[in-house]
């Protein structure tokens, strides 16, 4: 399908007599390697859950009730292809929008921010000398409502496509649900066992005087000397013993799917905007999530995490009309770049623009201690 099918079919796709109810993508993976090999899914406290650190769940697969296991959660995949989309921004494949905070060689950008528009990182910023929600692209996002997106659609469009809610000011703020979302999870999993341990070369024995020093002076103390201090493995050194660890799961395969609703774009309104802006301005935001999905996962394999190398084996990208059918289609990366593009352009032209440049904010003081504190003093995440 070429750019220019892509934007005929996605305005049609979001118009008022529309058939489409969403882009669907499925997908079939195995570990890298061959089916059997043990894969890595994310791990979670043990509450219950008959004490797996897994999250381990029945669903409905082909008909049939089925054992999964999840590999990769929605909010997981949203950051995947966000990450998808500041890697093409930087490397000039895609011109879009984003706030971009740089601290001692260290760069956050609204791609990155957990709560996209409402974060944080940007409450707690400034534009120019001033105060992030006194600035001129603060009060405009702080203006959007849920009857006018336009402020979210020119300055932070992730915050339509994978929601966004203002949980950290005062006030009631509007909620926006996720118009695009992916997950992948395993089936039939069987879960694996393992023991992780350190070897030392030498087998150092003995102690330390103080384990908080083991960036300084420590000072060696040999094994039967009595003070008060840590062993040598609690600075880096000596054998560890092997002990139990999560050992990962075996599955039948691994399953994509994703969903672009039109049914969500639909809800969106854009002010005191004609119809057919409004719908080019849908239509770019279908775009511009398609975009980021071939991005992220129209590779012939993905790497989610150490222990998580996945090849596809198979894929469908598909529009879904009523009635649950499915019309597949071939949509290239290029394809979706350019039918992005084209949409942006004719919604601009039309009333409603995107913007596409870098807006510079920085950390208060606060914050910027907080970040540096967090880089050069802070206890590993394992130790917290």
């Amino acid at each position: 399908m070429t750019g220019d099918e892509l934007v005929a079919r996605l305005i049609a796709a979001v118009g008022e007599q529309r058939r489409e109810s969403g882009v669907v993508v499925e997908a079939v993976y195995q570990p890298v390697g061959g089916a059997g090999g043990k894969v890595m899914p994310p791990t979670f406290p043990v509450v219950e859950r008959g004490g797996s650190p897994y999250l381990l769940e029945e669903r409905w697969v082909d008909g049939d009730r089925v054992g999964t296991v999840v590999i990769d959660q929605v909010p997981s995949q949203a950051n995947r292809v966000e990450e998808a989309l500041l890697a093409a921004r930087d490397t000039g494949r895609l011109s879009v929008p984003i706030f971009e905070m740089m601290v001692d060689g260290l760069r956050l950008t609204s791609l990155q921010f957990p709560h996209r528009y409402a974060d944080a990182y940007l409450r707690d910023s400034e534009v120019d000398g001033v105060r992030f929600d006194d600035s001129t692209a603060g009060k405009a996002l702080r203006s959007v409502t849920t009857h006018d997106v336009r402020p979210l659609y020119a300055r932070e469009p992730y915050s339509l496509l994978f929601g966004a809610w203002d949980s950290h000011r005062r006030g009631r703020w509007p909620r926006f649900a996720r118009l695009y979302q992916s997950m992948m999870y395993g089936l039939d999993p069987i879960v694996g066992d393992r023991r992780s341990g350190r070897f030392d070369p030498l087998n150092l024995t003995g102690g330390v005087d103080n384990k908080d020093k083991a960036e300084t002076d420590w000072r060696f103390l040999p094994e039967g000397q009595k003070a008060k201090g840590g062993r040598l493995s609690e600075i880096g050194h000596g054998h560890i013993a092997p002990n139990p660890a999560h050992g990962g799961v075996t599955v039948r395969e691994v399953r994509r799917s994703a969903w672009i609703s039109f049914a969500g774009l639909e809800r969106l309104r854009f002010g005191e905007v004609s119809e057919e802006a409004a719908g080019l301005a849908r239509a770019a935001l279908a775009a511009l999530a398609l975009v980021g999905d071939r991005l992220a996962f129209g590779r012939p394999s993905l790497s989610l995490r150490s222990g998580c190398e996945l090849t596809r084996i198979t894929e469908t990208v598909a529009f879904e009309v009523a009635g649950g059918e499915k019309e597949p289609v071939e949509v290239s990366v290029g394809d979706a770049v350019a039918a992005f593009v084209q949409l942006r352009a004719q919604a601009g032209a039309a009333g409603v623009p995107m913007a596409d440049d870098v807006v510079a904010v920085t950390p208060i003081r606060q914050l910027r201690e907080a970040m540096v504190y967090a880089r050069t003093q802070a206890v590993p995440d394992s130790e917290e």
